[in-house]
């Protein structure tokens, strides 16, 4: 099956369970899925009740769509993502950004857990992603390109749009948020890095790692799409601060800073609300 038709049939199936209209779509990272608690007007999909969506299998990925308003704004909110790591194939990895830009998402908001490798940043920081780069030598444009979505050359100069940077900002600078900035490395994981790792992406000029959201970004600004990326830095990269990385550790760094993050999308939703009407 081609993965056009893979895509057409998730989105009936959502069509057939809502009659939604998000101008929003949200991807929620590891431990920061009880944003959906703050949606006014909640109505959740189940991934396994959407065609050709795949279960998540890691912790602090719940695996379903959540329809809803915040601050006045329509929003799909993906709680959970999948990952390359967890055998799926790009093409997979990127069906639920392809489905809400059908859907009729035209700005995406991602998120996730990172580690920290500027030494200026610290555990419980958030950081808007102004830039990142591939290292996990995967593209999910890989292919014949399906010329209805996109370009087959497309250009990733603005990757994370010039206007969401400066929405972000000025939310942050509303509630008096310290806000980090830097470039993503993503990785493919699941393996945390080694402090040689880290040494190496810090010279190419990383300033946070992880295992996600660069090949949602690529597809998303193959459609189309404005993209926003937020980075939570959940602990600092290894060989930082001489001590183990483990999951659970990041989960609950990730809730520590759950108010601000919550704040800070729900000031930014309404700064982008009053941009759209204006």
């Amino acid at each position: 099956m081609s993965p056009e038709e893979k895509v057409d049939q998730a989105l009936t199936s959502i069509q057939e369970q809502t009659k939604r209209k998000p101008r929003v779509g949200l991807v929620l990272g590891s431990g920061l899925g009880p944003f959906v608690d703050s949606l006014e007007d909640a109505e959740f999909i189940s991934y396994r009740d959407i065609s050709h969506f795949k279960e998540t299998s890691v912790a602090g990925h719940k695996g379903q769509l959540v329809f809803g308003k915040v601050s006045g704004v329509e929003v799909v909110v993906c709680q959970g993502r999948h990952h390359a790591y967890e055998g799926h194939d790009l093409e997979d990895v990127v069906l639920p950004i392809r489905t809400l830009a059908k859907l009729g998402v035209q700005d995406l908001i991602l998120t996730n857990a990172s580690g920290g490798i500027n030494e200026g940043f610290h555990a419980g920081q958030l950081v808007l992603i102004k830039d990142h780069i591939n290292l996990t030598g995967r593209s999910p444009l890989t292919g014949p390109n399906v010329e209805q979505w996109g370009p087959r050359f497309p250009d990733m100069t603005e990757a994370y749009h010039p206007q969401w940077q400066e929405i972000i900002k000025r939310a942050a600078k509303k509630q008096s948020l310290k806000l980090g900035h830097g470039v993503y490395a993503g990785v493919l994981g699941p393996t945390y890095e080694t402090p040689a790792e880290i040494h190496m992406l810090r010279t190419l000029g990383a300033d946070m790692v992880g295992m996600s959201t660069v090949p949602e970004v690529i597809a998303a600004n193959h459609m189309g799409i404005k993209v926003c990326g937020i980075s939570c830095i959940t602990n600092m990269a290894a060989g930082l601060e001489g001590k183990k990385l483990a999951h659970e550790d990041i989960k609950d760094q990730a809730q520590k800073v759950m108010k601000c993050f919550v704040k800070l999308l729900e000031d930014a939703l309404a700064l982008y609300s009053e941009q759209s009407a204006s």
